[in-house]
């Protein structure tokens, strides 16, 4: 009897185990809405930015202008009254020179101005001299006319020729006095034109500064020997260096491709690294002219100085800007994918579902690029590692941050 009660009850047993096994409750399913298994890729919205492209180059400061003063006459410094450093102001005296020589040359054309001007007071008097002769001479003649007119035979014509022939005469004299006196009076211009050149030539004696500037350089001292610069070809001495650092200029090589975004009065930033400041530039002028054996144009971009702060030969980064787009739809650079000939991006759908876009793109920089077609504002679009994704497929997104609102290169 007892073996049997206790087989009943371990069969009784078994039972109620397997029962408990099978009941729903105990089942291990998974919700409906279960994303857990999809993969996580990283998306970014696209908005609305401002895009720049920039064009960051180096160049150093060099003088608005600059100049070696030269002497136009040969002679000694009398006198220098700058030195390096000194501040001047355009038509500032800078030296004097001495040419002794050129003083006797010029009471010289004095004396020789006063001389024909005496020649042509006497040519003048000489005029009026002949004209008087000529007036009598010619009365005198006209009126032994009248007399053998009025009664022929009463005044000899011999009489009569030689009145007549004294009239040409005096006539002819009239001429010739004329003709002295326009010489004279030509001969005073001349001499008048030399008086006025020597004395150009002894302006340039005083050396005058042609523009506001600093004196770089100095050449010469008192006493020294300035022959003058009027080639060249001569190895004429200079007296000081000017230059004009109230303006600096830099010379800036554009490359090719950035040449159709240098527009003359386009405002840059120039930063200078020993000053740690940047300063505001424009600018002024280019060559227009792309040099064959670099490819790139000259551009200079004026920056005011009036403090002097800034010194001819400091290195400076300019900042140009090349292109801007306000207010367009952009996207990451890492979002475009560019395989297959096609540029497109992987949209990210409200359901979780990748699809491939092909988009039309605009201004680009280093982070972003404009989205002229192909996609609208708050489109989810795959950021990150694109590999085996495939359109159709359905992904978890992760929305990242990855660039700031405005984007620049």
């Amino acid at each position: 009897m007892v073996p049997q009660r206790v087989f009943a009850a371990a069969v009784l047993a078994f039972l109620l185990l397997g029962a408990s096994c099978s009941r729903p409750g105990n089942a291990e399913t998974k919700p409906a809405g279960d994303t857990s298994s999809l993969p996580i890729v990283a998306v970014q919205k696209a908005c609305t930015n401002t895009l720049s492209r920039n064009l960051t180059l180096t160049a150093e400061f060099e003088p608005y202008q600059e100049i070696d003063v030269m002497a136009k006459v040969a002679g000694y410094v009398k006198q220098i009254n700058v030195d390096i450093g000194d501040r001047v102001r355009r038509g500032a005296l800078l030296a004097t020179l001495e040419v002794p020589e050129m003083s006797n040359e010029l009471a010289k054309a004095a004396a020789g101005v006063e001389r024909s001007d005496a020649e042509v007071k006497k040519a003048q008097d000489d005029v009026q001299r002949a004209k008087a002769a000529h007036t009598i001479a010619h009365l005198s003649y006209q009126r032994l006319s009248d007399v053998s007119k009025a009664r022929p035979g009463l005044v000899a014509q011999e009489e009569i020729d030689n009145a007549q022939s004294k009239d040409l005469v005096t006539e002819a004299q009239i001429s010739s006095a004329q003709s002295s006196l326009a010489a004279a009076e030509q001969e005073l211009k001349v001499n008048q034109a030399e008086q006025a050149r020597l004395k150009t030539m002894f302006n340039y004696t005083i050396v005058a500064a042609p523009f506001t500037g600093v004196i770089t350089k100095r050449y010469a001292d008192t006493g020294s020997m300035i022959q003058a610069g009027t080639s060249s070809q001569t190895q004429a001495m200079p007296i000081v260096r000017l230059s004009q650092n109230n303006l600096l200029r830099l010379i800036l090589p554009v490359p090719e491709s950035a040449v159709s975004g240098v527009h003359i009065g386009q405002h840059v930033e120039v930063k200078v690294p020993t000053l740690h400041r940047s300063f505001p530039g424009k600018v002024a002028r280019y060559a227009d002219k792309v040099q064959l054996s670099t490819r790139t144009m000259d551009t200079e971009v004026d920056v005011q100085n009036p403090s002097l702060v800034l010194i001819p030969g400091m290195y400076a980064e300019v900042n140009l800007q090349l292109a801007v787009r306000n207010n367009v739809l952009t996207i990451p650079i890492a979002a475009i994918d560019n395989s297959d000939n096609t540029t497109r991006v992987f949209r990210v759908t409200s359901e979780g579902v990748i699809e491939a876009v092909p988009v039309t793109l605009g201004l680009q920089t280093s982070t972003n690029a404009e989205v002229l077609s192909g996609l609208k504002n708050g489109d989810m679009i795959v950021v990150g590692n694109r590999a085996g994704l495939k359109a159709g497929e359905k992904v978890q997104p992760a929305v990242v941050s990855l660039y700031d609102s405005k984007a620049t290169s």
